[in-house]
């Protein structure tokens, strides 16, 4: 299940500062999350709740992929590593390699 969050962002189709623009608060009921919008400092209409639904399946597609950034970042070289590559060609080809692999690893949902 998507973060409302995510599905916040869909519906504006842009990035939302969660502090000022739109306040989400959870309601823990019996240890269960119940994540709402509390405050909808924004200029467009604050979406329904099935409009925020309708947005799920393509919530999920976005938190997948970036799940999938997360993973290869983790594991990609560091800027110490490109630096010295750029300069050593035996280090640029190793790279070039370790990059390939983790995008194998990780590879991008539908790909």
């Amino acid at each position: 299940m998507a973060q409302l969050s995510t599905k916040i962002k869909l519906y504006l189709d842009r990035e939302v500062t969660f502090v000022n623009d739109v306040v989400i608060r959870d309601d823990r009921i019996d240890g269960i999350s119940n994540p709402y919008i509390a405050e909808w400092n924004v200029a467009e209409a604050q979406p329904t709740d099935e409009q925020l639904n309708a947005l799920e399946s393509e919530a999920d597609a976005v938190e997948a992929l970036n799940q999938v950034y997360a993973n290869r970042k983790s594991e990609y070289p560091t800027i110490e590593e490109l630096v010295v590559a750029l300069y050593d060609t035996d280090d640029k080809t190793a790279i070039e390699a370790k990059r390939a692999e983790i995008k194998l690893k990780y590879p991008k949902p539908g790909a």
